[in-house]
């Protein structure tokens, strides 16, 4: 009965030692993001969408003004039949503004995670990569780690590997 306390007792005792030396490290993921070659241009991809959207918008806000002030111009002087075409006219466009709209959110998203994902999953392959040279056997994205013991940032060597200086 002793022996086995006493294995039970060693074993515990090894497998808190074996989980005190596993190696952690960080990176800052934001820091490797901004120095990455690709992203000045992904970012320049994604304003452009961005303007493009922003530009077909004032286009359809503009026409919508241009005839709501056709509307209170000479409505008094058209025919019922007339007047109530120009509502439904004006109805209709600015459903399509307020549709235009949210699809223009979403769309924004979609193109923002389609520019980065590779962007992103290049960063993840070399983080992958310096974790498995160096031996680590955590990596955490230090943007938000507020206290590492007998961690490494390891960002420095995931430029390294991105040949980023």
């Amino acid at each position: 009965m002793k022996k086995i306390i006493f294995l039970l007792a060693v074993g515990i005792t090894l497998s808190i030692g074996a989980q005190a030396q596993k190696k952690m490290g960080y990176v800052n993921s934001q820091e490797l993001l901004q120095v990455m070659p690709e992203a000045h241009k992904a970012d320049s991809t994604l304003t452009n969408y961005m303007k493009d959207i922003d530009n077909q918008y004032k286009v359809m806000t503009g026409e919508y003004q241009k005839k709501m002030d056709e509307y209170q111009t000479n409505s008094k002087s058209w025919s019922e039949v007339i007047r109530e075409t120009k509502e439904k006219e004006l109805g209709d466009l600015g459903n399509r503004i307020q549709e235009f709209q949210s699809g223009a959110e979403e769309k924004i998203t979609n193109k923002r995670s389609e520019i980065f994902k590779p962007l992103l999953d290049k960063a993840q392959k070399a983080i992958k990569a310096v974790g498995e040279e160096g031996g680590y056997d955590y990596v955490f994205d230090g943007t938000q780690l507020l206290y590492a013991k007998d961690s490494e940032d390891i960002t420095p060597k995931v430029k390294a590997k991105l040949g980023i200086k």
